[in-house]
């Protein structure tokens, strides 16, 4: 039976796209394992405490950390839901990473979630692919993909749906056919990748 750990951290709970994507890419994952478990975080309806000293001293004794990284290292798969704000992750998603890695513990060669493979939606109001203007501002792939795989170990794929504020933007209606395709091919990865990943932890 595999277990999938997801995570949300858009603001809103309703219209986000990070959301929508998650939801798909768990709607085929449920498909293929009928009884699987799915274990869901809504880290903006119920966000983490910061990291603060005395946690940082216990490490994988504190009770929070610790139980956060047991969820963690029990996880077949993880999914995560990571907007772009202010051009890096929401303040919930970090402090989640703040907690969950911890040195010594699950951070380094013989951490527990090596290879665990992680897909992120990494959406965006506009568009921060190679050849942008804005290019140089994208900080959500760079340092998740960084902190996932050089502290964790672990295996990183990223679904990344573009200009989502295309059509709110009366200054990006030009932009409009860009976004449309874009999210269908966020959605359309969500269904192919989750199938998949299914596939691979089936076999």
């Amino acid at each position: 039976m595999a277990t999938l750990l997801h995570l949300d951290s858009a603001v809103f709970p309703e219209g986000s796209t990070s959301r929508e994507v998650t939801a798909a890419f768990v709607a085929t994952w449920r498909e293929q394992h009928p009884d699987g478990e799915v274990v869901y975080r809504d880290l903006a309806a119920d966000p983490l405490p910061h990291l603060d000293a005395t946690a940082v001293a216990a490490g994988a004794s504190d009770a929070l950390r610790g139980a956060l990284a047991a969820e963690l290292a029990a996880a077949d798969a993880v999914l995560i839901g990571a907007p772009m704000y202010n051009f890096s992750i929401p303040s919930t998603l970090k402090a989640w990473l703040d907690q969950v890695i911890i040195v010594g513990h699950n951070a380094g060669p013989e951490s527990p979630v090596a290879g665990t493979p992680v897909t992120v939606v990494a959406s965006r109001g506009g568009s921060y692919a190679a050849g942008t203007p804005r290019e140089d501002f994208e900080f959500v792939q760079n340092y998740l993909e960084k902190v996932l795989t050089g502290m964790l170990g672990a295996e990183v794929d990223f679904i990344v749906p573009e200009l989502t504020l295309a059509h709110s933007k009366p200054e990006m209606a030009e932009l409009i056919p860009l976004a449309d395709a874009s999210r269908t091919r966020a959605f359309t990865e969500a269904t192919e990748k989750a199938k998949a990943l299914a596939a691979r932890l089936a076999a």
